[in-house]
């Protein structure tokens, strides 16, 4: 019998939680079993995503920041490369945080129910107080002082500091460039190793996300059973949704203004990428198919495809990013916390930022979110809220990671001179056969 795939699987154990909390509601005592025997499984999921988020910084972020160590020879292509994939970034968080500002989907929740939600879930939610009112109290510059750590390893033992540890991993990433090559080379294996293994516990943590999303769903519909509730999802799903496709339209327009090609062309040079994107659900098993539809359809040279598409697959994450400034704004309405500006700038910068760091693999997004999350203040126990329908939110967003990709090897290629006409034409023209 054929294995159902992971994704399948989050599905069906989200609908069986569903349907366990509700059956469990029906009986005396089966919230408190559930409570007891089933939540607590949820919570070592959602440990085991907070457990792995400083590593997986660490590892991916050294990895990439290291990887470019020509970048002085190609310092004009890899100057606009990342210059365009941070604001593509910056704007899709921004499309993010206005869109569920206008819609205000967790508004949609109601008054007891967001009392049950603060009541069951937050139980630190006067921790989260008393750190917004310090930062009330601190001066215009604090956000930046705070960037800079003065212990790296006291850094590392809250998730909250997650920018402290970005400024060091891109900090070490940059000293280890400017080393000589053998002196570098020992550090730079064992951080390739070090990643490899991270990639691998984030695998092994996401078998378990079915049994995590039972167990998660169950307790959220025994300890708020409210139709309200999943009203709010529904419109929390179609936020994000919208966001996505509004990102995609942009890409259109830019490509279609700097590149002068049209959406069609575009769509129909991108699009096996795309769909291999959306089954998958990881920008680095997609790489190959997009290094190959950029190059051979879209007419990109092949020296600023193979330099520009392996960094985006880890440093750009413009529908990841959009999805987490959502996710943030959302779990905070759920929760009746008031975000100031200030606040939502800090998820820009945060979300921004944490997408260099955020791996090319299905689930790394929710990593990164606990990462937003926690340098807003708002309580990480509200992925409870969100966890059941990230999977096939993951899909739609690692389809735009990697439209935005393609887009930015485009731009770049086009500003350097180095967009052609493509090889291959034809839609139905096979792969070239090795």
């Amino acid at each position: 019998m054929k294995k159902i795939a992971l994704h399948w699987q989050i599905l069906l154990g989200m609908v069986l939680g569903v349907l366990a909390g509700l059956l469990m509601t029906q009986f005396s005592g089966g919230r408190e079993i559930v409570q007891n025997w089933i939540k607590p499984f949820g919570t070592i999921f959602i440990n085991s995503l907070k457990l792995i988020a400083v590593p997986l910084i660490l590892a991916s972020l050294i990895k990439g920041v290291s990887d470019l160590k020509d970048i002085s020879k190609l310092s004009k292509m890899g100057g606009r490369t990342i210059g365009i994939y941070i604001m593509t970034t910056v704007i899709a968080v921004s499309i993010g945080l206005a869109l569920v500002n206008i819609i205000k989907p967790g508004n949609s929740i109601s008054e007891n129910t967001r009392q049950e939600l603060v009541q069951n879930y937050s139980s630190d939610a006067e921790k989260y107080k008393e750190e917004a009112a310090k930062q009330k109290e601190s001066g215009p510059l604090q956000a930046l002082v705070d960037i800079v750590p003065d212990n790296i390893f006291g850094a590392a033992t809250e998730n909250k500091n997650m920018l402290q540890i970005i400024f060091f991993a891109m900090f070490f990433g940059i000293g280890l460039i400017l080393i000589p090559d053998d002196k570098s080379k020992p550090v730079k294996d064992f951080f390739d190793g070090f990643n490899e293994v991270i990639l691998k516990m984030i695998d092994l943590i996401m078998l378990a996300a079915p049994y995590g999303v039972f167990a998660l769903l169950a307790a959220l519909v025994v300890e708020s059973p409210s139709v309200d509730l999943f009203k709010a999802l529904v419109w929390y799903t179609f936020t994000v949704v919208l966001g996505l496709l509004l990102m995609i339209v942009f890409y259109n327009f830019i490509v279609m203004i700097f590149t002068k090609k049209s959406p069609a062309e575009f769509f129909k040079g991108i699009s096996p990428a795309q769909l291999l994107a959306f089954s998958t659900s990881s920008s680095a098993a997609t790489l190959p198919v997009t290094m190959e539809r950029v190059t051979e359809h879209l007419g990109v040279d092949e020296e600023v495809s193979s330099f520009v598409l392996p960094i985006g697959a880890t440093i750009n994450m413009d529908g990841t990013s959009l999805y987490q400034a959502v996710a943030a704004v959302f779990i905070a309405q759920a929760f009746g916390m008031d975000l100031s500006l200030s606040v939502q700038l800090g998820i820009i910068v945060t979300a921004t930022l944490a997408s260099i760091g955020s791996a090319a693999v299905p689930g790394a997004g929710m990593v990164m979110l606990v990462i937003v999350l926690g340098q807003a203040g708002i309580p990480e126990a509200g992925l409870a809220l969100i966890f059941a329908i990230d999977r096939p939110l993951d899909m739609c967003r690692t389809t735009v990671n990697v439209t935005g990709d393609a887009t930015v090897s485009m731009l770049v290629a086009k500003s350097i001179d180095k967009l052609h006409q493509p090889k291959v034409k034809d839609w139905n023209d096979n792969y070239p056969k090795k």
